[in-house]
């Protein structure tokens, strides 16, 4: 009896363990079944949630048009000058950078004296010219006058009618030869060739001047404007004659008038430019950076809320809504701003949804929910 109850107690420990493997096997499958449920349900809650936002409705207001870039102010016509000769020493300068000089004001004077003794010597050539020209001429008349009477014969007088045509000649070249020097001699003092202000100089008292090499430069009749870039669906909107104001980095402001529109644009930047013609007197220099303003007059406009631009990738955009309630970006080009509302050039068309509130939150592409807002009015309505 005493050998049949360890059997006994080991029969009911086996039955023990296979009813807790039992449960907790069911337990563990349980487990799995719910963690799949609540996974599948937490993916379809995810799948319809969405960024709830405010819009407004693209606007169109009727505003003056201004047309806005930036670019370099430079001359209207800048001409580098030097001098005609060479090998000759510069002996005074006489003009200065920031000096306004008139059309034939001696700028640089150079030794002249060899080319005085030139001219001098070719003014004495014409004398001896024309003293043997008067005396072959004398000689051809007596001939003539003899032959006449019959006391020369043809060939005398032919004789002598060539040395007068030769010595006539003698004095056109003569006369020629002192032109030429006489030319030379003038251009050794350099003059201005227009108008204008002298904005360089590099030639010093005592250099040896060659020709063609720069000594000044000067800006005609001292005329500057800015050559202001344009992109080119706005170009067609600029007339010469147009009214502009052109701001330096300084905050100084100048009025000014198109003057040209350049015919070509660009075909990498896709810019064009307007040359803008400002007084020279205003202060403003070549080579400063400006900004432009041009008025093309009143046109209709788009406006949106100016809290409805964002900024991706260092691009201004706005978010708009599509027919499937995306938010899509796009990129803008911004234009005047009027207290909250601000002119977009391109980008959105009057009537679409832009984002307002919760497009610094949004991606493209995000799905959105329009929330209830008063902002579903017209932007820039109140203007019209």
């Amino acid at each position: 009896m005493r050998a049949a109850f360890p059997a006994t107690t080991n029969l009911i420990s086996y039955r023990t363990v296979l009813r807790i493997s039992a449960i907790a096997t069911f337990a563990l499958l349980a487990a799995c079944s719910g963690g799949k449920k609540e996974k599948k349900d937490a993916d379809k809650g995810a799948a319809h949630h969405s960024a709830l936002v405010e819009v407004a409705v693209a606007g169109e207001i009727r505003a003056p048009g201004l047309i806005t870039g930036s670019g370099s102010i430079g001359a209207w016509q800048e001409a580098p000058i030097g001098a005609e000769v060479g090998g000759l020493t510069a002996t005074a300068v006489l003009v200065d950078e920031g000096q306004y000089v008139k059309q034939g004001q001696p700028l640089l004077k150079m030794n002249d004296a060899g080319l005085r003794a030139q001219y001098s010597q070719a003014e004495a050539g014409v004398s001896s010219a024309k003293a043997q020209a008067v005396e072959a001429q004398r000689a051809y008349q007596r001939y003539k006058e003899l032959f006449d009477k019959g006391y020369a014969s043809q060939a005398a007088l032919d004789q002598k009618e060539a040395a007068h045509k030769t010595a006539l000649a003698q004095v056109a070249t003569a006369e020629a030869s002192r032109t030429e020097v006489g030319t030379r001699l003038n251009q050794t003092v350099v003059r201005a060739p227009v108008s204008g202000l002298i904005t360089s100089r590099t030639a010093v008292a005592g250099q040896i001047v060659s020709p063609g090499v720069e000594l000044f430069r000067i800006v005609r009749d001292n005329r500057i404007e800015l050559n202001m870039e344009v992109v080119e669906t706005e170009l067609n909107l600029i007339k010469p004659g147009m009214s502009a104001t052109v701001t330096n980095d300084m905050g100084d402001t100048v009025s000014g008038t198109v003057r040209v529109v350049t015919p070509a644009i660009n075909a990498e930047t896709r810019l064009g430019y307007a040359r803008i013609a400002i007084p020279a007197t205003a202060g403003f220099k070549p080579g400063q950076f400006g900004r432009g303003s041009i008025n093309v007059g009143d046109r209709n406009v788009v406006s949106i809320p100016q809290k409805a631009v964002v900024y991706k990738d260092n691009r201004s955009g706005v978010f708009v809504i599509d027919t499937k309630n995306k938010a899509v970006f796009r990129a803008v080009t911004l234009g005047p701003v009027t207290g909250d509302t601000v002119v977009l050039r391109d980008g959105v068309t009057p009537g679409e949804k832009v984002v307002t509130t919760g497009a610094g939150f949004l991606n493209d592409g995000d799905t959105v929910t329009v929330g209830k807002a008063p902002a579903v009015k017209p932007a820039g309505s109140e203007a019209k």
